[in-house]
C-alpha cells in the first residue's frame, strides 16, 4: 500500500510517496501554480500521481502555529483536504508539519545545494519529512 505525502503551500505542492511496504518516503516532484486559488491543474496532477503509484491514502501537512493554534495557512490546508477527499475519494490524514520547512532548508544547506536552487527541492523535501514522520508513527 502506497501513501502520498503533500506539503501544500501558497504556490507549490511538494509531493512524496512511500515505498510499497510503507517504510520510507521518496520525493517525487513539486507542483507549481501561478496563483494560490488556481487548483484545477494541481488537483489533476495529484490524481495522475495517485493512479500511477496506486496510492491508497494521503498525508497532508498541517502548518500549525508554534503555540499549537491554527492560523490562516492551516485553514487553507484544511480546505485543500476537503477538496482532495472529494476529488480522489481517498482518506486524507492531517499531519503536524511544524518546522519541516526549516529542517528541509537546513538539510539542503548541509548538502551544499546553492541558495538559488533550494526552492526547487524545498517543498518536495518537506513533503518527504511529513510523510516519513507519519510512516515512522505507524511502526511505533
Amino acid at each position: 500500500m502506497r501513501i502520498l505525502g503533500l506539503d501544500y503551500g501558497s504556490k507549490t505542492v511538494g509531493v512524496a510517496v512511500s515505498d510499497p511496504l510503507g517504510l520510507t518516503a521518496q520525493g517525487i516532484e513539486t507542483i507549481w501554480r501561478k496563483k494560490e486559488n488556481m487548483l484545477r491543474r494541481t488537483l489533476a496532477r495529484i490524481e495522475e500521481i495517485i493512479s500511477e503509484y496506486h496510492v491508497e491514502r494521503i498525508v497532508l501537512g498541517l502548518p500549525k502555529n508554534m503555540n499549537n493554534t491554527l492560523g490562516e495557512r492551516a485553514e487553507k490546508s484544511l480546505e485543500f483536504k476537503e477538496m482532495l477527499e472529494k476529488r480522489t475519494g481517498l482518506p486524507v490524514i492531517m499531519w503536524d508539519e511544524r518546522l519541516t520547512t526549516v529542517e528541509a532548508n537546513r538539510t539542503l544547506m548541509e548538502a551544499s545545494v546553492r541558495r538559488e536552487n533550494r526552492k526547487k527541492y524545498l517543498d518536495q523535501l518537506a513533503a518527504v519529512l511529513i510523510l516519513q514522520g507519519y510512516l515512522d508513527s505507524l511502526t511505533h
